[in-house]
């Protein structure tokens, strides 16, 4: 496993697209990347971010504010193996809060490749089309009970900038969307991403998420990728650890958000 946490912090941290989609843009300021997405900003960082102290402040301090002036929400992106060990209470001191802290698990995709086995009623399909992304995003809006419609702005431009770089796919029963999911390639590693899996409560239990994962996992042995990298919640993380996937370290995003007016 401290194989599998080497590979991708080496790997994946620190990656900016080389085709980014419109009006998204990625910077390095030093040691960590900023990312300026449509509706919030994103921050990534080596495991090491090799400054301390008061320097450390004010590199925190730059990114809030960067985001601050255009008036944005700012993801600082966390993992429990992170160095200095006083970085999280340093976020807190400017502002950044704790959300959910998340399981980290990689798994081979050569192992979690198979058939995909949906529950009767239920069809698996690939999907680009907006209709079909703006259909995923009222799903995701009736499991979360708030708006979503920001991913779905999010899905279309990645789409669009880099087509071959993401596959989409739905879930549905009698033409109804029941889950989604979708998987990142990043060319140049050896790592997928897989993300989403949000399901209509009556449709949980079923194995609609084990069959999105074996789908997606298919998909990438299929592109010669060795390892799948996912976020997992607790929810998610007995599953996905039942399948293969192996848990590697824990990963928290701080926010900053900007005052209500």
């Amino acid at each position: 496993m401290d194989g599998l946490l080497a590979a991708f912090d080496e790997q994946m941290r620190m990656r900016a697209p080389a085709d980014p989609p419109d009006g998204v843009t990625y910077e390095y300021d030093g040691p960590v990347l900023r990312v300026d997405y449509l509706s919030r900003g994103f921050i990534g960082t080596p495991r090491d971010i090799g400054v301390r102290g008061t320097e450390l402040d004010r590199l925190i301090a730059r990114q809030r504010d960067f985001f601050a002036a255009r008036g944005k929400a700012v993801e600082w992106k966390t993992y429990g193996h992170d160095l200095p060990l006083d970085l999280t209470d340093r976020l807190r001191a400017a502002g950044f809060v704790p959300e959910d802290r998340e399981t980290l698990l990689i798994g081979l995709a050569a192992e979690l490749a198979a058939e995909p086995t949906p529950p009767d009623g239920v069809v698996l399909r690939q999907v680009s089309t907006d209709a079909d992304i703006r259909r995923i995003a009222a799903m995701e809006s009736a499991v979360w009970d708030e708006d979503w419609s920001r991913l779905a702005d999010e899905l279309i431009a990645r789409i669009g900038a880099t087509p071959d770089e993401i596959v989409v796919m739905a879930a549905e029963a009698d033409g109804e969307v029941v889950s989604a999911a979708w998987v990142d390639f990043h060319p140049g590693t050896e790592f997928a991403g897989l993300w989403g899996g949000s399901t209509l409560p009556k449709w949980r239990g079923r194995g609609v998420y084990r069959a999105l994962v074996a789908a997606r996992a298919a998909l990438a042995v299929a592109r010669g990728v060795k390892f799948l990298q996912v976020d997992a919640s607790d929810d998610s993380a007995p599953i996905l650890r039942r399948l293969g996937f192996h848990a590697v370290s824990t990963t928290t995003p701080y926010v900053w958000s900007p005052p209500r007016s």
